[in-house]
């Protein structure tokens, strides 16, 4: 108390300055129009520059629920999108019966390991069993294809990435339809080739490469990159194509997980032919 007293007795007249200020200041402002409404517009400008500035910070340390959200919007779309429905249609004389059934599900789920420097590159994934997700699931991201789900636990799974030499997708140049088998090299981590393609085939450079659906993995027309180059095979009948990948392996954070809910019974009648 006695420091608050001595302090006060101190600077007596320079408190008394700055209350006679800022008494006169409230006077001006309160009892002339002009000086009021140039005053509550600094301050209106003031806030507003203060709360946006605010409202940045907070949104950006809400970005990561905001992705997750976002990513089961967007699962939620997919699973509406005809193209992952088959048709049941009947025709049987008068008899007409359209109807679609969900062929394909999408799961959200977020990249927490991923590796490019490897020939045969993996990614883990943070769902599991428990969410659904069962083995050789197709794997793909908001840009394109990423791999192939190999081993499940009950909150975790690891996918076969693209850049894994071990793996082989069916795809096809999405403006004639013709198919071939994409493989990567295990060279550039942005790179691989489609080969399998008849040199009477018009490929030209920036072509469309997606999916074929000519598997039981994943759906037909998925994204997965433009046409680099083309060579022709010495001694051959087929191009290798270099296919620019449109997924960015060293940037992925969220996918989609794929489930073909027809797969067990497809691939139960193909193993029968195929036995033929």
């Amino acid at each position: 108390m006695k420091g608050l007293l001595r302090f006060l007795l101190q600077h007596h007249l320079f408190l008394l300055f700055v209350i006679l200020e800022v008494l006169s200041i409230y006077m001006v402002i309160n009892y002339n129009d002009l000086q009021k409404k140039s005053f509550l517009n600094s301050s209106n400008s003031i806030y507003s520059s203060v709360y946006n500035k605010y409202e940045n910070i907070t949104s950006f340390f809400s970005l990561s629920n905001t992705n997750k959200v976002l990513a089961s919007e967007n699962a939620n779309l997919k699973n509406k999108l005809l193209s992952s429905y088959k048709s049941n249609k009947i025709i049987v004389e008068e008899i007409k019966d359209s109807i679609y059934k969900q062929q394909f599900s999408y799961i959200p789920a977020k990249v927490i390991n991923n590796s490019t420097n490897k020939q045969h590159n993996y990614l883990t994934l943070n769902k599991g069993k428990n969410q659904g997700i069962t083995e050789s699931c197709a794997v793909v991201s908001s840009t394109g294809i990423v791999g192939i789900v190999k081993d499940v636990s009950d909150n975790y799974c690891t996918v076969l990435s693209v850049l894994n030499t071990n793996i082989y997708i069916s795809s096809k140049i999405k403006k004639n339809l013709y198919y071939g088998s994409l493989h990567w090299n295990g060279k550039l981590y942005n790179r691989t080739v489609l080969t399998e393609i008849p040199f009477h085939v018009n490929v030209l450079i920036g072509d469309t490469i997606i999916t074929s659906g000519y598997s039981s993995i994943f759906p037909e027309g998925e994204m997965i990159g433009t046409v680099h180059n083309i060579d022709t095979v010495k001694g051959g009948d087929f191009f290798n194509i270099y296919v620019d990948l449109s997924t960015d392996f060293k940037n992925i954070k969220y996918v989609y997980v794929i489930k073909n809910l027809y797969k067990i019974e497809q691939n139960n009648l193909e193993e029968l032919s195929s036995d033929d």
